[in-house]
């Protein structure tokens, strides 16, 4: 299952790269397949270890601040692995080109 996920601590001002960081940090140290972007994180795993991720990183934070604002978006295909690279292939073998990454 692919797991997109985004934590903002409400009230923190214009920047949280430092927060982010700290995040991305127990992401990268989880072990599972993940890709970030200008807007969130998207991870590939089973429910447990990416509901288990997303509550570690939610521990980091709360920890520090008053409020967060967490989205959670999931595609949930049974028997299937490897989506964080299949699905830009599939497109990108439609289009019949490499697209931007």
């Amino acid at each position: 299952m692919l797991v997109e996920f985004s934590i903002v601590p409400l009230g923190a001002g214009s920047s949280v790269s430092d927060r982010v960081a700290r995040v991305l940090d127990i992401v990268d140290k989880s072990g599972l397949p993940y890709r970030i972007t200008p807007m969130g994180t998207v991870v590939e795993g089973e429910w447990e270890e990416t509901m288990g991720l997303i509550k570690k990183c939610r521990d980091e934070l709360i920890a520090g601040e008053a409020r967060l604002l967490i989205t959670i978006r999931i595609d949930d295909k049974k028997g299937i692995s490897g989506m964080l690279e299949n699905k830009i292939a599939s497109v990108e073998k439609r289009l019949q080109r490499p697209l931007q990454k």
